[in-house]
């Protein structure tokens, strides 16, 4: 045991806030955090309280967990500008396991599932989430924001119902039957907070049109009284003050029962905080430390349960907003913590008079936002493999159970991983005009111009293996006007490495840098082309040879220096 401790190299679990005093915070910084932290603060009030109810607890759990979590993954987290919280991902597996378990049997998951961070955290495995094939990942957030607006349906329809069944399709089967209970003011409200949340951003860009929506559905219900149900009607409303702080009951006797449950909800945090980080290392520019990363949620999700809150991970919208306002370090998510604080402090008695029916609005927009629908026709055009798992990776996440979506999705991440590599293997004879077309792709035999780059990928570009390209490529100042990327060793890719490169040449694109490919063998160029990944970058700069790349880069030299 000592052994395997002393081999731990604990320094990379280092908080990124730790770097960032060190190396110099001014007061500049200071006001940008700031700012940052109050709109985040802001844009995270009516999404806490939101999922906190559809997850089946308390709009005052998911402000706790907002509170607590957020600022325990910023002091501790690997992020420069990382927001944790609750979010949409856990509201299905949170809902499901209260119903099984209990509010005690759901504290103690989040436990069992903030240990399994910190273990992955300390013995580097965590980085493992980067073998879930982008095909099921799609499946999951698909059949997730389904399921999160399944939920909503009763309170934007004002229906009355003594209870919501849990699954899907009984759930729809009792909407159906309810339906004569509409109330119109709960349809109208609906419909009114959409058209505020959709719309004040268009025409007002800085102010987050959820807050706008809440302050107007709770005027409207404080003028009209009774009109439509509350947050006040429903739970009492949210209590004022500091949360209070007590250790949750440990039965030794659920630890094997909950243990599936926990798993679910550590592998969910760790993938949607390390996709959240990854997505503000594109907009930033930094790189995070994953390892401190999952340390911080790990801690979060061990603490908040203390307070009576949801599982925590990192949150891609409220951290993009944060970004967008400025944020330069983890202070802005220090500062988002407090701002939700104060608001519970000094406004909650307001919060008694929030509509179910906007709050209802605001799920609708974080489950069409979560959904990344628009990846569904890249998704369509890969070939039957991936076109299965991903229905397969929905059917399961909505008709049957998330826990259940995620084991059958890590079963088919394997089985996928395999056929991949074994389409691979070729075996061939070696003819004189295999040894004359190899010298069109010998670099060589190449002139290479001082204004290309070439980079090249070698073996399978599966998932598990494309965070390679983001690593090499992190910083683009040392490349070129013109990159090359060899194909020519890679033997094969799949729906990850295509969204890698195609990421790549965004960045690039942006940069104002052009990016060519050349040498795909069979399987990559069919992909490339069953993707619509030539109309990403044009057919022109797709080539069958680093010979005829370079004759491209210097016709694109040629015309840009014209």
């Amino acid at each position: 045991m000592g052994t395997f401790l002393s081999d731990l190299d604990l320094s990379r679990l280092r908080p990124r806030l730790l770097d960032v005093l060190r190396d110099g915070y001014s007061a500049g910084h200071l006001t940008s955090d700031i700012v940052a932290g109050l709109t985040v603060g802001l844009v995270a009030l009516p999404l806490a309280m939101a999922f906190g109810i559809a997850s089946g607890t308390t709009p005052e759990a998911g402000l706790y967990t907002a509170i607590v979590g957020g600022f325990l993954v910023s002091v501790l987290g690997g992020s420069r500008v990382q927001i944790g919280g609750p979010t949409g991902a856990f509201v299905v597996i949170v809902a499901s396991i209260i119903a099984e378990h209990g509010i005690s049997g759901l504290l103690m998951v989040t436990m069992m599932a903030g240990a399994i961070l910190v273990g992955l955290a300390v013995t580097g495995l965590g980085t493992a989430v980067k073998f879930i094939p982008r095909p099921i990942l799609i499946g999951f957030t698909n059949g997730i924001a389904i399921l999160i607006a399944s939920t909503q349906i009763k309170d934007a329809l004002g229906l009355t119902m003594a209870t919501v069944p849990s699954e899907f399709l009984a759930r729809m089967e009792a909407y159906w039957q309810a339906l004569p209970t509409t109330q119109m003011p709960a349809v109208a409200l609906t419909a009114v907070s959409l058209a505020v949340i959709l719309g004040v951003p268009k025409l007002i860009p800085r102010v987050p049109g959820a807050i706008v929506a809440l302050i107007a559905g709770t005027a409207a219900s404080m003028l009209m009284p009774g009109l439509v149900e509350t947050v006040g009607s429903r739970f009492g409303g949210i209590p004022s003050g500091l949360p209070t702080f007590a250790l949750p009951q440990f039965r030794a006797d659920l630890i094997l029962p909950l243990l599936p449950a926990a798993l679910t909800v550590a592998l969910l945090s760790a993938v949607e905080s390390l996709l959240s980080a990854t997505v503000a290392d594109r907009m930033t520019g930094e790189i995070h430390n994953p390892h401190a990363e999952l340390l911080g949620q790990g801690v979060a999700n061990m603490l908040v349960p203390m307070v009576g809150g949801i599982p925590v991970t990192g949150a891609i919208a409220r951290t993009a907003t944060n970004v967008r306002a400025g944020a330069v370090s983890p202070v802005s998510g220090l500062v988002h913590a407090v701002t939700l604080l104060a608001v519970i402090m000094v406004a909650a008695p307001l919060a008694r008079h929030i509509p179910m029916a906007t709050l209802a609005a605001v799920l609708f927009v974080v489950a069409w936002n979560m959904g990344e629908w628009f990846e569904i026709p890249g998704v369509v055009r890969l070939g039957k493999t991936d076109r299965a798992v991903w229905l397969v990776t929905i059917a399961l996440t909505v008709f049957a159970d998330l826990t259940v979506a995620v084991e059958v999705g890590m079963a088919l991440a394997a089985l996928l991983y395999v056929y991949r590599v074994s389409e691979t293997s070729s075996v061939s004879i070696v003819t004189p005009e295999y040894i004359l077309e190899g010298e069109q792709h010998s670099l060589q035999l190449q002139d290479v111009p001082p204004y290309v780059s070439i980079l090249r990928i070698h073996g399978p570009f599966l998932f598990g293996t494309t965070d390679k390209l983001g690593l090499a490529t992190r910083d683009l100042t040392p490349l070129k006007s013109i990159v090359i990327v060899r194909l020519r060793n890679m033997t094969a890719i799949d729906a990850t490495g295509l969204y890698a490169l195609e990421t790549l040449a965004d960045r690039l694109k942006a940069s104002g840098r052009h990016l060519l490919l050349c040498g795909a063998h069979d399987q990559p160029a069919k992909m490339l082309h069953q993707a619509n990944f030539v109309h990403h970058i044009g057919a022109d700069n797709i080539t069958p040879s680093v010979q005829h790349a370079l004759r491209r880069a210097r016709d694109i030299h040629a015309e840009t220096a014209a």
